[in-house]
């Protein structure tokens, strides 16, 4: 069984703080439970690129309000409650008009180190190692 606080991540290696998002990385790779569970923080005022070319991820809101853009598709409204899957691999801008807070998981799972790339992708956990 695997028992963690909010508290336990929290300025650690695996709370990964940028210029428009800040993910608590809750379980990993190394938890083996086939997926990755992350408490993600979307800056207020920001818009990031995003395209997770090597993974399917499922966000739920649980604060804040923006947006999600699809390139080349529909833009939705991000409110509390939203849930949203990118299970085609979408490449999408995610903007925050106020702060966001959203419960993030990942198939296959993060090992904890990722940050996206300048395509906005996350590589496979097996390119994180070289």
């Amino acid at each position: 069984m695997i028992v963690k606080h909010l508290e336990d991540v929290l300025h650690t290696k695996d709370d990964i703080d940028t210029l428009t998002w800040n993910s608590r990385r809750l379980l990993l790779k190394k938890d083996n439970m086939g997926f990755s569970m992350h408490d993600t923080i979307i800056k207020a005022g920001t818009e990031t690129l995003i395209w997770y070319r090597n993974h399917v991820e499922a966000v739920y809101c649980i604060e804040g309000e923006g947006e999600i853009e699809v390139i080349g598709g529909e833009t939705y409204p991000i409110k509390p409650g939203t849930l949203y899957a990118l299970d085609g691999h979408e490449k999408h801008y995610l903007r925050a008009r106020s702060q966001l807070r959203m419960v993030c998981v990942f198939n296959p799972p993060l090992t904890g180190t990722e940050v996206h790339d300048k395509d906005g992708v996350y590589p496979l956990p097996e390119e994180t190692k070289a």
